[in-house]
């Protein structure tokens, strides 16, 4: 009976390391991207990214609007991480973007932003132009 008790448990732990235990492949990817924006009450951007993901590159395209506060216009060049890839296409998608920001001739910008896929996009780096803004809108990636 005891035997049969401790063959029951081992059965049980094994069959919950088989159904439980499935490895994490989420991976981290270095991120570049230039991004223009400009506008009056609307504001529209563009730009273009490289993915930098197992020795690889995978350029993308970005897009953007924001609709509230927004004049002028500015160039940011982000560089940081994309967290919980799974794949260069996971990188696709929506990102919502909130919060208010600005720039003068030069200055600083940080965003982090989140997709669908659950892939995290922690960017920063320096701000050219002259543009302030208290907006709500989103970016878009597809990749090339």
């Amino acid at each position: 009976m005891r035997r049969s008790a401790v063959y029951a448990i081992m059965v049980s732990l094994f069959a919950g390391a088989l159904g439980f235990s499935t490895p994490s492949r989420a991976e981290t990817g270095q991120v570049a991207v230039v991004f223009t924006k400009g506008g009056f009450i609307v504001g529209v951007g563009g730009g273009e990214g490289v993915l930098l993901l197992r020795g690889k590159k995978y350029p993308f395209t970005v897009s953007g609007m924001s609709v509230g506060f927004t004049i002028g216009a500015s160039t940011t060049k982000f560089v940081g991480r994309a967290l919980n890839l799974r794949g260069p296409a996971s990188i696709e998608g929506s990102y919502a973007v909130g919060g208010a920001g600005g720039a003068v001739a030069a200055g600083a910008g940080a965003v982090q932003l989140q997709n669908a896929n659950g892939v995290i996009l922690q960017l920063s780096g320096p701000r050219i132009g002259a543009e302030v803004s208290a907006a709500v809108g989103g970016v878009t990636i597809r990749l090339k």
